[in-house]
């Protein structure tokens, strides 16, 4: 039996919503759905968005989770909120009202920051639940068409699941090829030095292409219509969700921050308040062996508002993303602090490359940073077409080897939705190497 009403919700979040705008934050309008445990497993699953086309492996992810939960072995997300306008947010039927009214006021921290920063500029959230809709929709018909069948949209989907963040990370509109070959014959014809004497202007591409899905979608002259449209909805999806990727430091650390806040001057009776005290240090506590993002990034924000004010946070929420945070505002003393340290694997083993004294701190800085975001997934480019349609990759090496077996896996994907030959081009143990 639940201690809460609707009633109750609405008076609360009335509250929180007023006391938000006062402390300045101005995200935007949620609505709340209430849900019990399952749908919210089923909510997680599809990353929150209610209209999302089905694929075999959100069912996988939801099963893995209910037995899990089931077992006691995992937990449920306290909060799950998408980037629209306006948001929606989920609030589990089973968690009692000091549970409810955290994730109220956490949810506002999201909102304002999926409203300002930056980074989500271009992700539309006006029209996100209808293009997601359409999507769906479209996939759903490509399944149902007798001349298609699933089997054959779950190949296509597979394939291009296996490489959807291979994309731009920065949100940039892709140029098409036509485009950038007028850009390049312009050039060409401009150049006095020189500088394009021995360019190729009929090569593809005509520079290398992160956007592998977009490449492929553009250049693929074997695929049908629908085999297209598929791998452009999974590009947008994920283009949608980059931002979240890049940020999920700060994100969550702002979210924190002002829950925090917000829950000490809302004047809530002890039975809300202590056991909100002790769901906030469970939430924001350092992860042993792994970075807690909910730590790090509220670790973050009180550091701002103590050295430089209230007015600095707004600003950091408005135009950093994680990596970029890490590297200017974090100094040695925070990294002494939050006890952050290297390792890597070795042979059956760990061992620590690095430790934040005078000598090793900026090195796990820089491991932290390659280890942040979208900076943890390789980064692979489309560098020529080679004789009899080869598609050829190159893996920009960083120092961490791909990972073979799943490295050729990908690059099988990678041939289903080129139709032809593709070829990845990296260094193993520093070794050129060729899949």
């Amino acid at each position: 039996m639940s201690d809460w009403s609707v009633k109750d919700l609405q008076v609360w979040d009335e509250k929180i919503c007023d006391l938000a705008s006062s402390l300045g934050l101005a995200g935007h309008p949620i609505n709340y759905e209430i849900c019990d445990y399952y749908e919210m497993i089923g909510n997680m699953s599809y990353h929150g968005l209610p209209s999302h086309y089905p694929h075999w492996s959100y069912g996988k992810s939801f099963e893995r989770t209910h037995q899990f939960y089931n077992a006691g072995l995992e937990g449920l997300p306290y909060e799950l909120i998408i980037n629209s306008n306006p948001s929606i947010a989920y609030l589990m039927r089973e968690n009692p009202l000091y549970m409810q009214i955290l994730i109220m006021a956490h949810c506002m921290g999201h909102s304002d920051f999926f409203k300002h920063n930056i980074h989500f500029g271009s992700t539309r959230p006006e029209s996100v639940l209808s293009k997601f809709r359409n999507a769906r929709n479209r996939v759903q018909e490509y399944a149902e068409d007798p001349s298609i069948g699933i089997e054959s949209v779950e190949r296509i989907l597979d394939a291009a699941h296996s490489i959807r963040y291979q994309t731009y990370r920065s949100g940039q509109t892709r140029i098409t090829h036509e485009t950038l070959k007028s850009e390049y014959t312009k050039k060409i014809k401009e150049d006095d030095k020189d500088e394009f004497g021995d360019f190729d202007i009929e090569k593809i591409p005509l520079q290398p292409d992160i956007d592998i899905l977009g490449f492929i979608a553009e250049h693929g002259t074997h695929l049908s219509d629908w085999e297209r449209d598929i791998i452009s909805i999974v590009r947008e999806e994920s283009l949608y969700f980059m931002p979240q990727i890049k940020t999920k430091i700060l994100n969550e650390g702002w979210a924190c921050f002002w829950h925090y806040k917000m829950m000490h001057e809302l004047e809530l009776p002890q039975g809300i308040h202590l056991p909100f005290l002790k769901t906030h240090n469970q939430v924001v506590r350092p992860h042993l062996g792994s970075i807690n993002p909910y730590h790090l990034g509220f670790y973050l924000f009180q550091k701002i508002e103590r050295e430089k004010g209230i007015e600095e946070c707004f600003f950091t929420r408005e135009v950093f993303h994680d990596a970029a945070a890490i590297r200017a505002l974090l100094t040695q003393e925070d990294f002494l602090e939050l006890n952050l340290f290297s390792y890597s694997p070795k042979k059956n083993a760990y061992s620590i490359d690095e430790i934040s004294d005078d000598i090793g701190w900026e090195e796990v800085r820089e491991s932290l940073i390659r280890n942040t975001g979208v900076n943890a997934i390789p980064t692979v480019k489309i560098v020529d077409i080679e004789s009899a349609n080869v598609l050829v990759l190159a893996h920009d090496h960083d120092g961490r080897d791909l990972e073979l077996s799943y490295a050729e896996a990908v690059v099988k994907n990678i041939s289903t939705l080129w139709g032809d030959v593709v070829k990845l081009i990296t260094v193993i143990e520093d070794e050129p190497w060729e899949i």
